[in-house]
This record gives C-alpha cells, structure tokens and sequence, in this order.
C-alpha cells in the first residue's frame, strides 16, 4: 500500500514526484482529462499491480495456519512472522530493484521482468506444498523489487520541470493504487468462499491464482501500452537487450538467497541482516553529512531520528495483515446486518456476516475519503501559519496509530460480550480507519522529506534507509503479532496485553517526538 513505495504493504500518500531530470522536459504527449494519455496507462497498470498484492494479503495468515498447521492456533505466530518477514524483505528488495533500473535496464524494462517474475511467484504460492509457497514467496519479492520502485518513476518523468499538474497527476496515480487494493479483497473472498469454497473451507489457492491473473493484466497492459511513453523510461543509447537476459537470470539466483532470509526466522532476520544494514547506511549517511558541513550534518541527524520513530510506526501499524486478522476471525463479532444492509449483505456474499477479508479494504476506503479532508486541514493551517512540522505530522501519526490500540484496549477489557467472548464489530472497523488518519499524517512526506535532508551526494542511500526503516517495522509487526497470539493461539487476554503495550508505545513515542519536535526543526535549518 506505497516515491513512495505505496506499502508493498500498504497504499500511503501520493508517491513523490521524481524529477524528470535535471533541465530536461519530456516528448509531448496526447492530452486525456487535461493529463498526459500515458498516465491512464500506468494507472491501469498499477492498479493491477495492487489488485495482485493487495488480493493475497488478507489469505496469507490464514492459509500458513490452515494448510501447514491443520488450524492449530499454534501456526499463528509463525504466520505472523512469515507475514511480516515477507513485507520487510519486500521493502529491501525495492533499493536493488531501483538501482537495476536506474543503472542496467532502465524503467520500462524493470517493470515488465518484475511483472513476469511477480506472477510466477502468485502462481507458485497456490501450490500446496510449504518449500513450494515458501520460494513463491522468494519469487514475488524479487519480482515487486523489480516492479514497484520504478512505476512511480514513471509517472514523475511525463511532467516536465514545474508542471503546475505534477500533484495532481500524482493523485490520479495514487487513486489507482488504493482502488486496486480496496477491491482486491472483496472480489477474492466471494472467489474463495462463496464461489470456489465456503466459510469454513476457503479455496486460498484461487486467491492466489487470481491475483496471478490480475499481476498478467498488468504486465499486458503496460507490454501494449508502453509505446505511449515515447521512449521515457528506456535505457539511455542502444541498450544490450542481453542485459535482460543477464538481470532474469540474476534475479532466479537472487531467490534461493531471499528464499534463505525468509526462512530463517523474523529475529535472526532482524538483528543480523535488516538492522546491520541499516546501521550501515545510517553511518554512511551520517559520514557524508559531517563531511559536507554543519548545516547538512545537523539534517541528516534529523533525518535519522525520524528513521527511528518510522520504524515504531509500521511495527504496530502493520498488524492490519498479520494479529487484527486473528482477531477478526476469533473475537470480533461480524454477524452485524439487519433489514436493508442484510439483503444487501447477502445479495453480495450469501450469508450475514462481515467476511474477514473485507477488514483488508476498510485503510484504502478511508485513504481515499479522508485524504482530500487532510490535504484541505493542513492547507487551511498552512494559510495561517500553522501548519505543524514534519516532525509534528510524524509524531500525530505515531498517536492517531496509538489511540487505534486505545479502542481496542477498551472492547477488550469493556465490551466483551459474556455470552460470546466477542468484541462488537464497529470497534475494529473504527481501528483501521483511525490507523488510516496517522498513516497520512506520516507516510506521505517520508521520501519528500528524505530528498530534502539527505547529503546531495548520497539521496539514494537516503531513501534506502527509509525503505529499511520502514521494512524493520514491518518485520517487527511479525514478531510483536507472534507476541500478541502466543504459542496456542490468540485469545482475549493475550489480545488485550498485547495492545495496550503497542497503545503505550505508540502514544509514548508520540508525545516524546511532539516535545523534541522545536530541536528537529532547529536540526532542519528551515527545511519545511
């Protein structure tokens, strides 16, 4: 959801606008609804791309713990670890992927191998054989490396230097993005429990055949469609068309490795791979600002400290597809529709209850509902010079995320039913949308405010930093939700400590970056 990567986990912000180059203005191309024609082809193309991802994110948990734990509540945790391991690694695979497109095969190339590569792993993973799911998998991840850093590259380079639609453009993008994950869920949980299984015996593999399917939608439409961009994204001169050729067959030899990480266990993951890179490339970092003087020293400190909290952010933030699915499944109470709304309900799914899956859609539905809300409040602020800080909107999202725990910690402890052991259904539904408020404080200005404080010389690196903050968050949320279920299984009482620490930490962390926020400023030297 996702310049921004928009989540390989999760749809955030309009991604930033890369340059198109420095001096340099683009072909000049068909108009469509005042935009250039080329950006409804890589809308489709996204979407598609989002419709694949998004489309197995809600299945992922509960097939591990249906098909390799026979539905023991003990294949919870390392659901939940495999789940968060797989996004991290998500994440670490886009820097490769973007430096693959920016120095061998250009942009266009990049998309179509990692569209290839995606849909072999979506396929892959339907076979039920666990080393089989485990190198599909390997495989998507390789394959979205490829794929996601360089579509919004795209988008950035069919506006020229100061093109007033550049936002907007973006915005259409970002539409995109968040329409292929609200619908993804709702079409393949009618395909796996209404039309190809039942409730209680989903057919998972035509999830994931499905979004194998939508993954070949985009590649087609980006294969016909890319003649539209007019040579932007190609590789500079007469590109080896063996180099493609040469980046598959690295890719296959990258899978056994990735393959490798992803097995081996979210913490060792996590302490000996995810963090000592990223400690490596906070130094670098860090290295080249004192080089450069005081001023960009004092930045990428700044930057480094947001880093830190961005990592607390996604680690709770990203039980959406891990924990809140068991919690959904086991706790909340979804037989919630009478009169009207239930034959609408059953008109649609065929019985009364809220499927799980749909919990998935709940974040883009209020993306794109509360995002123009929170564009016109900060633009209101900003007229009024009120607007709050980067670090400010970093820290609202930290507690936006926090006070999503409050609730639960209150249905837990407060609106237990007696008779059921189940929370009422509003109250999980109330958390994704309060979630989605913090994600767009935060998420939206993570990469622009990484071009604006990281060393000139090393932007690159800045933003792989962002990328591996955000994937040690998200491999974190793996081994917090394997917390918050236990070793048997979660329940209410294993549920309720498990949020509210992640509501003391969430709000605890907030309100320390909401205090020092006037010594990051200080650090940003104006930078707004």
């Amino acid at each position: 959801m996702s310049a921004q990567v928009p989540n390989a986990a999760e749809p955030a912000g309009p991604p930033l606008a890369a340059p198109s180059g420095a001096g340099t203005q683009p072909p000049t191309f068909d108009q469509r609804l005042g935009h250039p024609k080329p950006l409804w082809m890589l809308f489709m193309t996204e979407f598609w791309e989002r419709f694949a991802f998004y489309g197995i994110r809600w299945a992922l948990v509960y097939y591990i713990v249906a098909q390799f734990y026979d539905g023991s509540g003990t294949g919870e945790k390392p659901a939940n670890q495999m789940y968060g391991a797989y996004l991290a690694l998500v994440y670490a695979a886009a820097i490769f992927g973007g430096y693959v497109a920016d120095r061998v095969l250009g942009y266009q190339r990049s998309i179509l191998l990692g569209a290839v590569i995606m849909a072999a792993g979506l396929f892959m993973i339907s076979l039920p054989n666990q080393q089989i799911f485990q190198l599909g998998l390997a495989t998507i991840i390789c394959g979205n490396g490829l794929f996601k850093p360089n579509i919004s590259t795209m988008v950035g380079k069919l506006y020229g230097v100061g093109d007033p639609r550049r936002d907007s453009g973006f915005t259409i993008f970002y539409m995109g993005i968040n329409l292929g994950a609200f619908s993804a869920p709702i079409l393949t949980q009618i395909l796996a429990q209404k039309i190809f299984g039942d409730e209680g015996m989903p057919a998972y593999k035509v999830v994931f055949i499905a979004s194998g399917v939508g993954m070949l939608f985009s590649l087609v439409w980006f294969w016909f469609g890319r003649r539209q961009l007019q040579g932007i994204g190609r590789p500079p001169g007469n590109a080896d068309k063996r180099k493609v050729l040469y980046v598959f067959v690295g890719a296959l030899l990258a899978i056994p490795v990735v393959y490798f990480l992803l097995t081996m266990g979210a913490e060792p993951l996590n302490w000996f791979v995810l963090l000592p890179m990223f400690l490596i490339l906070c130094a670098l970092l860090l290295v080249e600002g004192i080089r450069e003087g005081k001023v960009q020293r004092d930045m990428t400190i700044a930057m480094l400290v947001i880093f830190v909290f961005n990592i607390l952010f996604w680690m709770f933030f990203e039980q959406a597809g891990s924990s809140f699915s068991f919690l959904s499944d086991k706790i909340v109470d979804r037989d919630i529709f009478s009169g009207w709304s239930e034959s609408l309900v059953m008109a649609i799914t065929g019985d009364r209850v809220f499927p799980n899956a749909w919990f998935q859609s709940v974040n883009s539905l209020a993306i794109i509902t509360l995002a123009p809300v929170l564009a016109f409040i900060w633009i209101w602020m900003g007229r009024r010079n009120k607007e709050p800080s980067i670090s400010r909107k970093f820290s609202l999202g930290l507690i936006f995320n926090g006070l999503a725990f409050l609730l639960l910690m209150f249905a837990l402890s407060r609106l237990v039913d007696p008779t059921t052991f189940k929370i009422p259904f509003w109250t999980l539904f109330m958390v994704y949308v309060i979630q989605s408020v913090g994600e767009l404080c935060l998420s939206p200005i993570g990469l622009s405010m990484v071009t604006k404080l990281a060393p000139v010389r090393l932007v690159g690196f800045g933003m792989g930093g962002w990328f591996l903050s955000t994937g040690i968050g998200n491999n974190l949320s793996g081994i917090f939700a394997g917390i918050v279920s236990g070793e048997t299984g979660m329940t209410v009482e294993s549920a309720h400590t498990g949020y509210t620490f992640g509501f003391w930490a969430l709000v605890g962390s907030g309100v320390l970056l909401f205090l020092i926020s006037p010594l990051i400023s200080k650090l940003m030297h104006g930078v707004k």
